[in-house]
């Protein structure tokens, strides 16, 4: 079982930038698949980011390299996503979701868990 609770979105100007976080927590100490969604009003729910907890393994799609970067902290069993030049298509509801590390790193991959989501908005 794992649980996840988002915070830190909020509003941005394009170019700006935002840190989103998911802390998560889960009935033993295996590694999971971490990663984060989104989902603009209209459009399908699409994963932006993934990492291993545990390790430094990590994915993103094409559109937020360079500009997003996924990361962790095993500590405080949190990850971050963190969003630099900002456009305003990346607005849009982001989701945490957590899941096996088996294809964590394509397309493939399949969560089992989802936290509520934060908002991301950002103006032009």
């Amino acid at each position: 079982q794992v649980q996840l609770v988002e915070s830190g979105g909020g509003s941005v100007q394009a170019g700006g930038s935002l840190r989103v976080s998911c802390v998560y927590s889960t009935d033993s100490d295996r590694s999971v698949c971490v990663s984060w969604f989104r989902q603009a009003p209209g459009k399908e729910r699409e994963r932006v980011a993934s990492i291993y907890t545990g390790g430094w393994g990590t994915y993103y799609i094409d559109s937020v390299k360079g500009r997003f970067t996924i990361s962790q902290d095993n500590a405080e069993k949190t990850v971050y996503l963190e969003m630099n030049n900002l456009k305003p298509e990346d607005a849009a509801m982001y989701y945490c979701a957590a899941g096996p590390l088996f294809r964590c790193s394509t397309t493939a991959w399949v969560p089992g868990y989802w936290g509520q989501g934060t908002q991301v908005t950002v103006s032009s």
